[in-house]
C-alpha cells in the first residue's frame, strides 16, 4: 500500500512539472519577439487559383481593349501603379475617390487611368464577387500595359489587401520632376528599392507624355542640363502650361533604351530625368543600358516585381482586408486610424467607417512605450456609424 502511495506522489510531481513545463514554454513565446516575414512572402502566383482562376485573362483583355481605343493609357497606367505604391505601399489607396483622398491632391490631377481599373474591376465582380483586390487588378494592368507597348512579361503574385486610408497632403512625397538625384535616391531606398531600379524604372519615361506645366522651370531661361536646340524647340512648343509633349522626342511610342540615349545628349524632359545623367551611380547605369540593351529589358521586369511588393498590406497583419474590419496582435500598442469604407464592387469608395481613435492591446509592441494597458484590452471608437459597420470587437476578448 506505501509502495502505491508512493508511486502515485511520484507520477502526480512528474506531472505537475510537465505542466509547469508547458506554462513556461508559453510564457516564453508570448514574451519573445515576433519575427514576421517580408511581405511579399504571404503573396503567391495561385492566390486565386481557385476563387477567381480566370482573373488574369480578365484583366489583360480589358487592358487590351482599353488600349486599342488610347495607346497612351499603357503610360497612363503603369504611371498610376507607382503612384500608389509610392504612398502608403500597393494598397490600391490612389483608387480612393473622396474629398482629401491622394486622387483628390493637386500633384495627382494628371494622373490618368481610374476608369480602366473601374471597368476591370466591374468586370471581375460580375465573375467572383468579393474576392479580387483593386490593389492586385492595378499590379497586374501596369504589367499587361508594359506588355502591350513592348516591354517585357513577368509573373505577377497576387494576395495585396487594400487599404482604408487615403490623405491627400502624403502625395507630397511622391517626385514630382523637379527633385535632384540625391532626394529621388532616398526616395526610392526607403521603399526598399535602390539606385538600379530608380534607373531602370525611370527607363518607363521611353513612352508617354506629359503637360508642359512640369518642365517650365527649364524653360525660362537656357538650362546648361538641356541641350540648347532641345531647349528652343521646347519653348515653342509649350506656349501654353496646359500643352503636351513627348517624354521621349526620338521613338516616343516604342518601349526601348532610347530614353538613356537622350540623356547622354542632354534631351531629358523632366530634370529627374537628366539628373541620373550627374551622379557617378546611376550615370554608370545609364551607361550599362545602352552597352547592354537586353539589361534594361530584363532588369525593368525584376524591379517592377519589387515595386509591386513594397509595404504591402497582408491578410492578419493590416487593419483591414476585403472582407471588412480586421484587427491583429502584430498591430502597434495604440493607432489613430481614420477613412472610408471601401465597397467590396468598386475601387472607390463613398461611405465613411468609423473612426477609431485609440487600440490598446494585452501584449504591447512596443516595451518601452507607456501608452499601453495590461489586462484585458481596451479600446475606445469616436464618431462610429453603426448602420455602416457593426460595432468593432476587441481582437481577443
Amino acid at each position: 500500500m506505501k509502495l502505491c502511495v508512493f508511486f502515485a506522489f511520484l507520477l502526480n510531481a512528474r506531472l505537475l512539472e510537465s505542466i509547469d513545463l508547458q506554462v513556461q514554454s508559453l510564457k516564453a513565446i508570448k514574451q519573445a519577439p515576433k519575427v514576421l516575414l517580408p511581405a511579399s512572402n504571404y503573396l503567391s502566383f495561385t492566390y486565386y487559383l481557385n476563387s477567381c482562376p480566370g482573373v488574369e485573362g480578365i484583366i489583360q483583355e480589358k487592358v487590351k481593349a482599353w488600349f486599342r481605343k488610347d495607346y497612351t493609357l499603357a503610360a497612363s497606367i503603369i504611371r498610376l501603379h507607382f503612384h500608389d505604391c509610392a504612398v502608403r505601399g500597393c494598397d490600391g489607396s490612389i483608387l480612393l475617390n473622396h474629398p482629401g483622398s491622394e486622387r483628390r491632391a493637386k500633384s495627382s490631377r494628371t494622373l490618368r487611368g481610374f476608369e480602366v481599373i473601374d471597368d476591370i474591376k466591374a468586370e471581375v465582380e460580375r465573375r467572383c464577387r468579393r474576392t479580387v483586390s483593386c490593389a492586385d487588378i492595378l499590379t497586374a494592368a501596369a504589367r499587361d500595359a508594359t506588355v502591350l507597348v513592348g516591354g517585357p512579361f513577368w509573373e505577377v503574385t497576387f494576395g495585396r489587401k487594400d487599404g482604408r486610408i487615403s490623405i491627400a497632403k502624403e502625395v507630397d512625397i511622391v517626385p514630382q520632376g523637379h527633385e535632384n538625384v540625391t532626394t529621388l535616391i532616398e526616395f526610392f531606398r526607403a521603399k526598399g528599392l535602390n539606385e538600379l531600379d530608380l534607373v531602370i524604372l525611370s527607363g518607363s519615361h521611353t513612352i508617354g507624355r506629359t503637360s508642359c506645366y512640369s518642365i517650365l522651370h527649364r524653360l525660362a531661361k537656357p538650362d546648361p542640363t538641356l541641350d540648347i536646340k532641345y531647349w528652343k524647340n521646347l519653348r515653342k512648343k509649350c506656349r501654353r502650361g496646359w500643352n503636351l509633349v513627348e517624354l521621349d522626342i526620338t521613338i516616343p511610342k516604342a518601349f526601348d533604351t532610347a530614353y538613356y540615349s537622350n540623356l547622354q545628349k542632354k534631351w531629358g524632359l523632366l530634370s529627374t530625368d537628366e539628373t541620373l545623367y550627374s551622379n557617378e551611380i546611376t550615370a554608370a547605369f545609364v551607361n550599362a543600358t545602352l552597352s547592354q540593351p537586353s539589361l534594361f529589358e530584363n532588369q525593368f521586369a525584376a524591379s517592377m516585381v519589387k515595386l509591386g511588393n513594397v509595404q504591402i498590406l497582408k491578410l492578419k497583419s493590416d487593419f483591414f482586408d476585403n472582407r471588412g474590419p480586421r484587427l491583429s496582435i502584430f498591430t502597434p500598442d495604440a493607432v489613430s486610424v481614420g477613412g472610408e469604407k471601401r465597397s467590396r464592387e468598386s475601387c472607390k469608395s463613398t461611405k465613411i467607417i468609423q473612426k477609431i481613435k485609440f487600440f490598446y492591446f494585452k501584449y504591447p509592441r512596443n516595451q518601452g512605450s507607456n501608452d499601453h494597458q495590461y489586462g484585458q484590452p481596451t479600446y475606445r471608437i469616436t464618431q462610429a456609424d453603426q448602420a455602416l459597420t457593426p460595432p468593432l470587437k476587441p481582437p481577443y476578448a
